[in-house]
């Protein structure tokens, strides 16, 4: 039987450190006390641990590849994403390939895989609806891959984080509401495992608390995020609840929320006011325009690019959570906005 291969994690464990202390440490870097690095390199010796040197190499910034792996990349918000990568990793020389893992853990830890086996040089990814273990993330580290997480993301895996203010994002679209006179307000959740649904729940249930409208849990439907959960979500609801609110976590859920409201009869935003979330193209075409947070999707993509550079480039990279500002975007749905007529 073939010696199993000894890896960062096997080291960190056995001093009781972290991966990313391990290999920060094998790398010489000064972050780390010397005392530390001598105790790891002692343990690395000790358990026969054998660096991946190409992967090494590749990290120094001899490779011109980067690998990244999203969810779909038909959403308005993914692909403004790719398109500010692209635009400084390209002039900066560098190729971007993606897989998208349509929402399927499966697909998102082949997608890993095949990038590891391909030597890419770093791997952006923002996770799947199904995945909550995050084993396969940590293997990308393990073997000295610069690791980037962006939008759905995990603070066990060691690496910058790249996300909006998920929270201001769902505070503000909540207090909007309130502010119109809303005081029954659904929330159209997504699945609340998920960090980023997570804290536009938290946004939601704060905005309610500080203008004491108690937290109704029964007003909060999960895994809600596509038109067709948006129909069936207000069809079930608005025949046991008085609403006079919906806030919806993605837009195409708020643009079922509104077929229903429309194909009832109810006058929005005079009965019912909806506000959504990712400010899709068709937010502003339909009738009434959907109200909806901005995540400054292209920016993001920026941000995510300068750190894989940096990584690829071999300059110091922290391990932080860097935020993406939002923004509300008021429209019809969710005011009455009277234009002025011309002089």
């Amino acid at each position: 039987m073939a010696k199993q291969q000894i890896t960062i994690s096997d080291i960190a464990q056995a001093l009781g450190v972290t991966p990313s202390t391990v290999s920060r440490a094998l790398a010489g870097n000064l972050r780390v006390s010397a005392a530390t690095r001598q105790r790891v390199a002692d343990m690395a010796a000790k358990m026969g641990y054998q660096p991946n040197v190409l992967a090494s190499s590749l990290r120094r910034g001899t490779s011109d590849t980067v690998g990244m792996v999203l969810p779909r990349v038909n959403r308005h918000f993914f692909s403004h994403v790719i398109s500010g990568v692209e635009a400084l990793l390209n002039p900066g020389g560098f190729n971007l390939l993606i897989c998208q893992t349509h929402e399927q853990l499966a697909q998102e830890k082949k997608a890993l895989r095949t990038f590891l086996n391909n030597r890419v040089g770093a791997v952006i990814v923002s996770h799947s609806i199904e995945t909550s273990s995050f084993e396969h993330l940590m293997e990308v580290v393990e073997e000295g891959t610069p690791l980037v997480q962006f939008d759905r993301t995990s603070r066990v895996v060691p690496g910058v984080r790249i996300v909006n203010d998920n929270f201001l994002g769902g505070l503000s679209a909540t207090r909007h509401l309130i502010k119109q006179g809303c005081r029954r307000i659904v929330h159209m959740a997504g699945a609340l495992h998920v960090t980023v649904y997570k804290e536009r729940l938290e946004g939601y249930r704060y905005a309610l608390e500080e203008a004491g409208i108690p937290y109704d849990p029964s007003l909060v439907v999960e895994n809600c995020i596509t038109q067709e959960a948006g129909f069936e979500g207000v069809d079930r609801l608005f025949s046991t609840h008085p609403l006079d609110g919906i806030f919806a976590a993605s837009d195409y859920s708020a643009l079922g929320a509104l077929s229903w409201l429309k194909s009832r009869k109810v006058k929005i935003p005079d009965e019912v006011r909806v506000v959504g979330f990712a400010n899709e193209p068709f937010a502003e075409l339909i009738e009434p325009a959907l109200s909806s947070v901005e995540q400054n999707a292209f920016e993001m993509g920026n941000q995510i690019a300068r750190v894989v550079m940096s990584y690829l480039r071999n300059q110091e990279v922290p391990d932080e959570e860097i935020q993406v500002p939002v923004r509300l975007m008021v429209r019809g749905s969710s005011e009455n906005i009277t234009l002025m007529s011309q002089p």
